[in-house]
């Protein structure tokens, strides 16, 4: 396993200037959460760049208060209406090149783009030589085999922003690399934790949208109510960190106190720990090799009370062997088990199917895998691009056919 580089220069407190940050995406929950930790830390942090894909009033109230030299919009269509709004100077780019082009302006770009859109964001930052805090896990997941080829652009370096991730990512500076014995990714287990695959037949939308713990969007709420955010995050940690998958476990902690562990040949164990506080960890990609002196997540440890841990239920969310299956076959299959996913959750959100069928769905997809070898230079965006809508089109078949029996 080859450590993540530590090639960009930490911001500094003693005068100097500040490191200059593009936050992309930087009106969604990590964008703003971004923006907050910039603020905490004003003579760290230069916000040289912001951009999203259509939100123009909060990209307005952004772009005064933190003055960028240049705003981003991925819907070019907004583009006029937002120039007429941005403060004297500011220079807008419009479109999916305008993000990528964003994401060359500053030392640190914070990726928090969702879906595809974000690849782009992630090679262009990295072509570029920049420190990249990412957020976007289609870059990783559905783009990993393209991604894999700029990470050693001289100067480049990627440090995770999901809280999992990260914990890794901090875990692994308290020893070699080649003394890792094992990646232990925790979760919370979401809504469902403790319930048989019997119970979980009839489930419903609002049952699945009440995490314990963690506020989040529909989308990624449902996938941690079936383990298929851990079962992403699996495949994640290995194009990360290049561990293989047989040393890539997932414990199940509740409490969500303790982020992630690293396990070392002598069977010392490290962990990460903290309240669930996602500032934390866009703060350590931000300041990177060092730390915030701001105390995000910080715990009371005479309230903190049990720390549980136990084993995943394999048979109730099956989700979680089909993302290890998908990625143990490689290339674009974690493509495909992110798009039928995706897809399926979707119809789960819209009613069109049950809770349980989201697994049964994403299991026909896969079982349809059907990829074209890649050529003499290897994947292309556009070979991500088409195994996404062709996991899409099979998935879709595979619901009707459910949604009609």
């Amino acid at each position: 396993m080859t450590p993540l580089r530590n090639s960009v220069s930490a911001p500094r407190s003693d005068g100097a200037s500040p490191s200059t940050v593009a936050v992309l995406g930087s009106t969604g929950s990590i964008g703003t959460q971004t923006l907050e930790v910039v603020a905490s830390a004003p003579d760290a942090f230069d916000v040289v760049a912001i951009g999203a894909q259509r939100s123009v009033e909060l990209l307005v109230a952004q772009a005064r208060l933190f003055h960028p030299a240049v705003v981003a919009i991925g819907d070019a269509s907004l583009a006029t209406e937002l120039a007429r709004q941005v403060p004297s100077g500011t220079e807008v780019l419009a479109g999916s090149d305008g993000l990528a082009a964003a994401a060359t302006m500053a030392e640190v770009v914070v990726n928090g783009v969702v879906g595809f859109a974000g690849l782009r964001v992630t090679l262009a930052a990295l072509e570029a030589g920049r420190r990249l805090a990412l957020a976007n896990k289609e870059s990783i997941i559905a783009g990993g085999p393209v991604v894999a080829r700029v990470r050693d652009t001289p100067g480049a370096e990627l440090i995770p922003v999901d809280s999992e991730h990260c914990a890794v990512h901090q875990c692994l500076r308290a020893g070699r690399a080649e003394d890792v014995a094992r990646l232990l990714l925790t979760a919370s287990g979401g809504p469902f934790r403790g319930r048989s695959a019997e119970e979980l037949a009839s489930v419903g939308i609002d049952e699945a949208l009440a995490h314990p713990t963690w506020s989040m969007g529909p989308k990624i709420t449902v996938d941690s109510s079936t383990l298929m955010n851990k079962g992403l995050e699996v495949i994640e940690a290995h194009e990360l960190f290049g561990v293989p998958y047989d040393a890539i476990d997932v414990v199940v902690h509740p409490q969500s106190i303790v982020h992630s562990m690293v396990e070392f040949d002598d069977g010392a164990v490290v962990a990460q720990m903290s309240l669930p506080d996602m500032r934390l960890p866009i703060g350590y990609a931000l300041a990177y090799p060092a730390r915030l002196p701001v105390p995000f997540g910080a715990i009371d440890w005479r309230q903190l009370g049990t720390l549980e841990f136990e084993a995943p239920d394999r048979d109730a969310f099956r989700c979680l062997d089909l993302a290890y299956a998908a990625g143990r076959t490689g290339d674009l299959a974690p493509a495909w088990l992110n798009a039928a996913n995706e897809l399926a959750v979707a119809a789960f959100l819209e009613g069109r199917i049950a809770w349980a069928t989201i697994a049964e769905i994403v299991a026909a997809t896969l079982d349809g895998y059907d990829v074209a070898p890649a050529g003499p230079s290897g994947r292309s965006v556009e070979d991500v691009m088409e195994a996404d809508a062709a996991a899409r089109r099979l998935a879709e078949t595979v619901v009707s056919h459910r949604v009609a029996a």
